[in-house]
């Protein structure tokens, strides 16, 4: 395990393995373990899905693996995380790794944030965005999410709700709110900072080989405590496909999977290693 120091202050830590092409990925190395594993699995989540990322291109690329969401949600940044400072943040790790140029590999909002960062630097050798279409994003949905969520974190600190029921897996509107003030707060800060962001505008200043990943079931609805919100993540892609292929992106829609679902190593692997391997082979 290495670290880095950021550009805000904060020590980020980030594991190297394989040899080959150079590629970041925003996933955390460490498998979560004890109570919130369990809570995991029975959400549908992987605990272990970093590590099997690793392991599935270990043997063929040089993997650096960062587990920014982790670093952000145990020292939270309300205030500052923006796509600048992410852009920093992630470049600085590739820094601290000996990497020049890179692929990158995020997944929801660090997939939105991929494409931030291929906007501000030259370095990507290759992009993969995973869960988060490049054109027509629910910016203004997901905004309105962290803002309730954030609403509700500082209601919650003020008097702590009942235990609810286990939630069903994929029913986000289900999900209460077990983060803190802080920790919703920065996700404001994020998606107010792309507030008045045109993707579809931006289009052109991407130049390096781009893969859009998403479910093809991939639609969260919220339920009335999160103001019937519905963050619509595979509607853009499937209807703005052939415009994303004539803009530059391979698009791969998984067919039947939804948000937590098209995140899974299974699912992603057999799309993204030969997707990087006929890329940075070719560069």
């Amino acid at each position: 395990m290495a670290s880095v120091r950021l550009p805000g202050g904060e020590t980020i830590e980030f594991e190297v393995h394989g040899d080959g092409p150079p590629v970041l990925l925003a996933v955390d190395p460490r498998p979560v373990e004890g109570e919130q594993a369990a809570a995991m699995r029975a959400w549908g989540a992987d605990p272990a899905l970093g590590r099997c990322l690793i392991d599935g291109l270990r043997d063929r690329f040089r993997v650096i693996a960062v587990g920014y969401e982790a670093h952000v949600m145990a020292a939270p940044r309300p205030g500052t995380l923006t796509p600048d400072a992410v852009a920093r943040d992630l470049l600085a790790v590739a820094d601290a790794a000996g990497v020049d140029r890179f692929a990158y590999y995020g997944y929801s909002w660090l997939g939105l944030l991929g494409q931030q960062l291929a906007l501000r630097t030259d370095r990507l050798s290759a992009l993969v965005m995973g869960g988060y279409p490049p054109v027509d994003g629910p910016y203004a949905a997901m905004l309105a999410v962290t803002t309730t969520a954030h609403g509700l974190a500082r209601a919650a600190a003020q008097a702590p709700p009942e235990p609810a029921g286990q939630p069903e897996p994929g029913d986000w509107s289900s999900v209460g709110v077990t983060t803190s003030p802080a920790q919703t707060g920065q996700f404001v800060t994020m998606y107010e900072a792309l507030r008045g962001f045109d993707d579809r505008a931006a289009q052109p200043a991407l130049t390096c080989p781009r893969l859009c990943v998403v479910g093809g079931a991939d639609t969260i609805e919220y339920g009335a405590q999160w103001g019937g919100t519905v963050v619509d993540i595979a509607g853009p892609v499937l209807r703005n496909r052939a415009e994303l292929t004539a803009l530059g992106w391979d698009v791969a829609v998984l067919d039947g999977l939804d948000h937590l679902r098209a995140m899974q190593s299974e699912a992603v692997l057999p799309v993204l290693r030969p997707w990087l391997e006929s890329q940075l082979g070719r560069a």
